[in-house]
């Protein structure tokens, strides 16, 4: 199973531990000022791991650290002066606890519980590809409309917050740039190319940012997340295939998935979130979580550090300007309950089942402070059947289609999200992976509107902006007399929509 949002789990909004903190390294210092340990010998084979190793942000702190690290048999990969983060690589297997002691280190563990393998590749499971009959069906229903994009009658999401007529108002512009930090995106598509940015894209596997053309592509056909998000959010109006939200936006790429199995480590979100906010991104795009942990509990010295460093990097970028939005998962869960069963952690070796308070144990990036929370609707303005939910955790809602209860009268009769894939193809996918690059575009339009809004205020403006249907009288899905999901709060805000369903056409007026 994939950690991508339009196939996994949850996440959760930002907790009270978290929200009071506006500085970096929200975490009590966990080491004390005992002198740092002899390296143990290093066998021949002993598993080489990635650390995270956080630091105070002072230049003299972080090279007596790097020098520690160095003595406890760590190898530094790079280093993030401004935030304090330090990736290291090591295979001494007492690394972490030698180098928690450290004066100066505040945090510190291993970003994965199995050793670093050499590159290869995954399968992320197959989605749903446009055939070559459904399309020209879509297009003969699309020709009704001079001014509609080929395969468009089949984007019933873009009607639904009204981005087909926010696109006759202002497209966005093309000083705004969302960042899609995923498994990469094909810029050759022609209806991404025209508004790809290649020089605000990267790869990030492993923590340090390579920028060599095409560097940011997808690995395999396989890996076509980052290019169906990457659509959803600024396909151009070009006559060809599908539109994006936000249509005269710009849109880059930031690789975070290892090549040998797809999975979005620590130390390379670290590095996309600082790329992005370092080369002038206004927004950025999270429909995944950070592996191996689906929750990171703070109790655990590794979990902790994971928690620490991702949280120093996002906030660095909301510290410049860039606005930080996730998705909610897939679980169906109500994410303001006391406890929740998480058996798929970590996800890079054995799973074991615990149970997790999410008050505590937290998604990341999606529980940061200052990242938007958005769960998933369908054609309905009803929360899709997978969507998680929680009242004070969604922070908006979007399309993020809905296959089994809310069919959408269009040609290919699919619940689902119509956009780009890599090869010049257009496939359906659902998820809140889904929805949160649709409110990625809404704000992109808001910045293009109000070009001087902070992330703060851009987030307070989609939630002013938002139609809240307001809780379901019934949410019986199935119809088979039992509640699938239990709607808490009123009209202005409440647990499936947060403060409503983003609004493209308010935001471009």
């Amino acid at each position: 199973m994939s950690r991508l949002r339009s196939r996994r789990r949850l996440a959760l909004a930002v907790p009270v531990v978290l929200s009071l903190t506006a500085s970096l390294g929200f975490l009590p210092a966990a080491a004390s000022a005992a002198p740092f340990a002899e390296s143990k010998a290093q066998s021949a084979d002993a598993p080489n791991l990635s650390y995270v190793v956080n630091t105070k942000v002072d230049r003299h702190t972080i090279a007596s650290v790097k020098k520690a690290v160095a003595a406890a048999g760590g190898t530094v990969v790079i280093t993030y002066d401004k935030i304090g983060v330090i990736v290291v690589h090591s295979a001494n297997p007492d690394f972490g606890a030698q180098i928690r002691k450290v004066r100066g280190v505040q945090s510190a563990g291993a970003t994965r519980t199995s050793p670093l393998t050499p590159a290869g590749t995954t399968d992320e499971g197959a989605a749903q590809l446009l055939t070559k009959e459904q399309a020209q069906k879509v297009e003969q229903a699309s020709a009704a409309d001079a001014a509609s994009e080929p395969l468009e009658a089949d984007q019933w999401d873009l009607r639904a917050i009204g981005a087909d007529k926010a696109a006759q108002i202002n497209p966005g512009s093309r000083k705004v740039t969302v960042a899609v930090i995923d498994t990469g995106v094909d810029d050759t598509h022609p209806d991404i190319a025209p508004n790809f940015s290649a020089s605000q894209s990267a790869n990030c596997d492993g923590g340090v940012p390579n920028t060599t053309e095409g560097a940011w592509r997808p690995y395999t056909a396989e890996d076509y997340h980052g290019t169906h998000v990457a659509g959803e959010i600024a396909a151009a109006r070009n006559g060809i295939g599908v539109a994006g939200v936000a249509p005269g936006v710009k849109v880059a790429a930031i690789n975070v998935t290892d090549p040998s199995n797809g999975l979005f480590y620590p130390e390379s979100v670290v590095c996309a979130f600082v790329f992005a906010a370092d080369h002038g991104v206004e927004i950025t795009n999270n429909s995944y979580y950070v592996d191996p942990w689906l929750y990171n509990c703070v109790d655990d010295p590794d979990q902790r550090a994971i928690v620490d460093s991702v949280n120093r990097a996002s906030l660095y970028a909301q510290h410049k300007g860039t606005l930080n939005l996730a998705s909610a998962g897939n679980s169906n869960d109500d994410l303001d309950s006391d406890a929740l069963v998480d058996d798929s952690s970590p996800d890079d070796s054995t799973p074991v089942t615990r149970t997790v308070d999410p008050h505590e144990c937290f998604d990341v990036p999606t529980m940061l402070p200052g990242v938007v929370t958005v769960s998933a609707t369908g054609v309905n303005n009803l929360k899709s059947y997978y969507s998680s939910y929680g009242d004070g955790v969604i922070d908006i809602a979007a399309p993020g289609g809905d296959r089994l209860y809310q069919i959408p009268d269009t040609p290919s009769k699919n619940g689902r999200i119509l956009s780009t894939m890599p090869n010049n193809s257009y496939g359906f996918l659902q998820g809140t992976s889904m929805a949160s690059p649709h409110a990625a575009g809404v704000a992109a339009l808001l910045k293009s509107t109000h070009p001087w809004a902070t992330p703060a205020q851009l987030q307070a403006l989609m939630k002013a902006q938002a139609d809240n249907p307001g809780c379901p009288a019934s949410y019986d899905q199935d119809g088979d007399g039992t509640q699938d999901a239990t709607c808490v709060g009123g009209k202005r805000v409440n647990g499936f929509y947060g403060f409503g369903i983003v609004n493209a056409l308010r935001a471009v007026k």
